[in-house]
């Protein structure tokens, strides 16, 4: 049986295709989940993905997902102001791994401070979509104990 891993993506992540192309690339959130959903299965896991552009929805997800085997999430902007999602994430005792397409700390100053960073297993930036395979395996070696 596959182990279920929770997908969490924050704000304008379902802009992706049509913002900022030069930073996020022309992959659509459509698109970018089914190829994790292909990914995950190669190796054993199943996704569940979530979006949603409202605080207290990703809040409220991250707080039912103590049913899942770990959470990636990319908070987006929320990386860098919610104590909630912070708080949220703190809360469980699963493997988590925060996620970026781009490189956050080639970017603006404000969006090199991380406030959930500290209550992750590990952080990968830069990558784009591979961010979220990394972020996959990276759970799965948990998981396995690796």
């Amino acid at each position: 049986m596959s182990k279920k891993i929770e997908i969490i993506n924050g704000p304008n992540i379902n802009l992706l295709g049509k913002r900022e192309p030069d930073i996020y690339g022309n992959l659509t959130l459509k698109s970018i989940n089914k190829e994790i959903a292909d990914y995950g299965k190669e190796i054993g896991l199943e996704t569940s993905f979530f979006q949603s552009n409202i605080e207290g929805e990703i809040v409220n997800k991250i707080q039912i997902s103590d049913k899942s085997e770990g959470i990636i999430i990319n908070a987006a902007a929320f990386t860098h102001t919610s104590i909630a999602i912070h708080d949220a994430l703190k809360s469980l005792d699963l493997p988590k791994i925060e996620v970026h397409i781009s490189n956050i700390y080639k970017r603006e100053e404000f969006r090199h401070k991380s406030l959930i960073s500290n209550v992750v297993n590990g952080v990968i930036c830069g990558l784009g979509i591979n961010s979220y395979k990394l972020a996959l395996k990276g759970i799965k070696n948990i998981l396995d104990g690796n």
